[in-house]
């Protein structure tokens, strides 16, 4: 029997219909007629031998076909994308000195660090995850090319990605609800100082988290100082205090705190990468670009 090889441009029309909402869109899109890529949808069932579309009210969806099909579809784009990248990014030399904050070392950024190693083999990659402050007194010195920050949008050379707002953080103490839901319940109680975790000094987190809680005129404690964010999560899932920070990487014995902690709301703060106002290589630039990507497809803008 012979094999059956899909087109890949109908593929990715495909996906681009269903990304935007309509064959219409599409068209618009990839710079063809609505009724060139009905056509091609057309095509595609022909080959797979069943309808990947039904109506629904005044549109499309797609049936249990078209939804294997697109998840399909997404995963062979994805790999001759990336094998595209890869045979361009061999061309590409170097050596890039990246800077982090802890926030994202554990998170989503040792992803698109591994998609740039993958795409540009060629390039040696140094990755240093520290302290905001210290991260980009590095970059100014000249030993570092880039650095993902945050809390520096007013630096000349800062590139905001998005502006994350500050949440109050605590251990996810489990007590049972109603209806067998599992309740998160703060670590204090009302009328007592707020037990706080905190980074040491300075950290804009720390001053933050201490100007909301003075404004409010809320007592507070300093139950704990770390100068690690592992130091800083076993705390709070030990139930020793709570925090202020943004809701990235958080790991699993820690909870959001909604309003009815009675917290007030914290300020939100700049994501941020900065270069030192240098011009970047053309490694730079693509870890750049990556870096840019994962954040969008990551974090709420």
């Amino acid at each position: 029997m012979a094999k059956l090889n899909l087109d890949m441009d109908v593929l990715r029309t495909l996906v681009t219909a269903q990304d935007l909402g309509g064959f219409n869109r599409a068209a618009g899109q990839i710079g063809r007629s609505q009724s060139a890529v009905s056509q091609q949808i057309r095509k595609l069932e022909d080959q797979v031998g069943e309808p990947l579309f039904r109506k629904q009210g005044r549109g499309l969806v797609p049936t249990e076909a078209g939804d294997l099909v697109l998840a399909y579809a997404r995963r062979i784009l994805d790999l001759n994308d990336e094998a595209v990248v890869a045979l361009r990014g061999r061309a590409i030399e170097g050596a890039v000195r990246f800077g982090l904050a802890a926030d994202f070392a554990e998170a989503w950024l040792p992803l698109a660090l591994g998609q740039f190693r993958r795409a540009h083999p060629a390039v040696r990659v140094e990755a240093v995850v520290d302290g905001n402050r210290h991260l980009l007194a590095r970059l100014d010195r000249g030993e570092l090319d880039l650095v993902l920050a945050l809390g520096n949008g007013t630096r000349a050379d800062a590139y905001r990605l998005a502006r994350l707002p500050m949440v109050w953080i605590g251990p996810a103490v489990d007590r049972p609800g109603a209806a067998g839901q599992t309740l998160r319940v703060p670590v204090w109680t009302a009328g007592e100082p707020i037990p706080l975790a905190l980074f040491e000094a300075p950290c804009f987190f720390r001053e933050a988290a201490l100007a909301v809680l003075d404004r409010a005129g809320l007592v507070w404690r300093a139950a704990f100082t770390s100068s690690s964010l592992h130091g800083l999560w076993a705390a709070i899932e030990a139930g020793l205090g709570l925090t202020l920070r943004t809701a990235i990487g958080l790991p699993a014995g820690v909870t959001l705190l909604d309003a009815a902690a009675g917290l007030p709301p914290g300020p939100s703060v700049d994501l941020c990468l900065h270069d030192a106002g240098r011009a970047l290589s053309p490694a730079l630039g693509r870890l750049r670009a990556i870096v840019e990507e994962t954040v969008a497809a990551h974090v709420p803008m």
